[in-house]
């Protein structure tokens, strides 16, 4: 039977070519590149999905979440990096961060508005993992536009739709980016469909790595419960700093985020009983609403992370999340094996569709 779940996507992922990734100094073959993209949409048409382009939306809607400085730097960012003369002297061909206003150097100073773009880009960024190069800007705010589409799609009646995100979102803050996210695509999708249904949802994060994007975005909202299952940062994995299940949200929003580590190794087993939690606790949240924001990067195979999880183990998280019966968005968020990847959201969106 043919996948019943229209496909969002756009081209326009392809203009991003991140160029590589600078880990501790060292500038190191990209694994966030086009082809996971492309390898899932001919998964997606070989199992019969329907494909649906993405609309533009307008900017308000698109990037509310998101600092209005931030997203005017990420727009200009490539064009300001070229006119400074970065690219021929020393030659760097990406937008890289030299520095960051640490709090340990600013005191209690504010931070001020750099005029260098090499210290901008610090300003913004919090790793120096996620390059900016020519065509980034056009990508990832074409992947706001694919979850945003999915998200009308499902508010006008679709149960379900899946948006094809390129680059992923679920690292990036209200006022920074990282991990190779630029904007939040499934906070995008959250907020339109918080506001379309006029109801609570929640945003769960099955991606291998802490959904601090929604976390820190949703952190004292009560209306948008976050929820994440991933490898526990305290093992020593990305983000390091955030994921623990310590962090509950704050003020109205207490007891609306739920963070799930897992230790390095784990299998089908223990995920799939936390993402059983998770959807317990999309159900004690009064969810009217879901977002999904699907990394299988937690796949046995998979090089960015430590877990084991199999393709059977993503269909039945499907089937969990799907038991919910509520309207559901999907959001692509990680997943770099690419020989795995195709067949790991299919396994997923199959058991979402039963």
């Amino acid at each position: 039977m043919a996948l019943g779940i229209p496909i969002v996507c756009s081209d326009a992922h392809r203009l991003h070519e991140p160029g590589g990734e600078v880990w501790v100094g060292v500038r190191t073959p990209a694994v966030e590149v086009p082809a996971r993209a492309e390898r899932i949409r001919a998964a997606v048409a070989a199992a019969g999905a329907t494909a649906v382009n993405a609309d533009t939306h307008p900017d308000e809607v698109a990037l509310r979440f998101h600092d209005p400085a931030m997203v005017a730097w990420l727009r200009e960012a490539w064009e300001r990096w070229q006119r400074s003369g970065l690219t021929e002297d020393p030659g760097q061909d990406r937008v890289v961060p030299y520095l960051s206003p640490h709090p340990g150097l600013l005191g209690p100073l504010p931070a001020p508005t750099p005029v260098a773009p090499a210290a901008l880009a610090g300003r913004w960024c919090f790793d120096t993992m996620t390059l900016i190069g020519p065509g980034s800007w056009e990508a990832a705010r074409a992947a706001v536009d694919a979850a945003l589409t999915a998200g009308d799609l499902v508010a006008a009646g679709e149960p379900a739709a899946y948006a094809l995100c390129r680059p992923p979102g679920h690292h990036a803050t209200r006022d920074a980016y990282g991990g190779s996210c630029y904007l939040n695509n499934a906070a995008a999708a959250a907020g339109l469909l918080r506001d379309r249904l006029d109801d609570p949802v929640a945003l769960l994060d099955i991606d291998a790595h802490h959904g601090n994007g929604a976390q820190s975005i949703f952190w004292t909202d009560p209306h948008v419960a976050t929820g994440s299952v991933h490898v526990d940062p305290g093992a020593g994995w990305f983000p390091h700093f955030l994921g623990f299940a310590g962090e509950v949200g704050g003020g109205e929003a207490a007891g609306s985020n739920l963070n799930l580590p897992l230790a390095p190794g784990s299998d089908d087993g223990p995920w799939l009983e936390a993402v059983a939690e998770l959807c317990d606790f999309a159900r004690g949240a009064g969810a009217r609403g879901l977002v999904v924001a699907l990394g299988v990067d937690a796949a046995t195979a998979d090089p960015e992370s430590p877990l084991a999880v199999t393709a059977a183990g993503y269909r039945a998280a499907g089937e969990l999340l799907g038991a919910l019966g509520l309207p559901t968005v999907v959001v692509q968020e990680g997943g770099y094996d690419l020989d795995a990847i195709g067949e790991l959201v299919v396994a997923t969106l199959e058991g979402i569709d039963r």
